[in-house]
């Protein structure tokens, strides 16, 4: 098969071509000979799967799904409303700013629309930090906040789950490696893997690491990054390219 990469890092030991995404109408005649295309940036997918006809990795399930937390959220209140923070998303007016207060009371958790690596998740403990998220935001994307201590992280390339470990400790009440957090991978919860993994072949998602909460032994799914830290992978030793490689030759390869 032939590949396309735009992404080098992501795609390091697969026998791929490779392009930069700013040189997009200048590589139309690579990804026409491409069967797949690795690793597109989000801008570039609706050219690719619906005008040139070709197949992308991750999906398009998965872009669409992780562009950013609305359109996550929706999706999991729609097949999972069970299993996610309770939540509430408000434009910005005058009415909702004090909506958000009848709603939910301090402490909760608001966030920023498109954000990673536990940036743009601020814990609203009183009027003051609300009153500092509400000057800087146009979107009020708000969760109740569930005291943790941990989080669980479970990477789901193709169609299994290629690692899972748990986040401990890290800057105020984030888990992140990136801030601060460390990471644990003894008793991982089988129920946790088979629920992310059934939820992801639901929506069609095939490259993400899932960040799970619990409550008294009950799932939370807070979200899912498109481009999730490899921290993880590293020390368990895993070259995600080649699980990425043996799926799409599967998927692909008949096609």
């Amino acid at each position: 098969m032939q590949f396309l990469s735009f992404n080098m890092f992501r795609t390091i030991g697969i026998k791929t071509e490779h392009a930069k995404s700013d040189y997009h109408f200048d590589s139309l005649g690579k990804i026409s000979q491409a069967d797949v295309i690795l690793f597109p940036e989000y801008w570039q997918i609706h050219s690719i799967i619906y005008g040139m006809k070709k197949p992308i990795f991750p999906s398009a399930a998965t872009f669409h799904l992780g562009h950013d937390k609305i359109e996550m959220t929706r999706i999991f209140q729609t097949v999972i409303p069970e299993n996610i923070p309770r939540t509430g998303i408000y434009g910005k007016n005058e009415f909702t700013i004090s909506r958000v207060l009848d709603e939910f009371s301090f402490p909760f958790v608001a966030k920023t629309v498109r954000s990673s690596m536990g940036q743009g998740v601020h814990l609203i403990k009183d009027q003051a930090d609300w009153d500092k998220y509400v000057a800087l935001h146009e979107t009020f994307y708000v969760q109740e906040y569930i005291p943790n201590e941990k989080d669980l992280r479970v990477v789901v390339i193709g169609d299994k789950v290629l690692a899972a470990y748990w986040r401990v400790g890290g800057a105020q009440f984030l888990n992140n490696v990136a801030q601060g957090g460390v990471l644990d991978f003894e008793n991982i919860p089988q129920e946790a893997l088979d629920f992310v993994l059934s939820l992801a072949k639901q929506l069609d998602i095939d490259h993400a690491g899932f960040d799970l909460i619990f409550r008294d032994d009950h799932i939370y799914v807070l979200e899912f990054n498109v481009f999730f830290g490899g921290e993880g992978l590293n020390h368990l030793g895993i070259h995600a390219p080649d699980t990425i490689l043996e799926y799409v030759e599967r998927k692909y390869g008949s096609s």
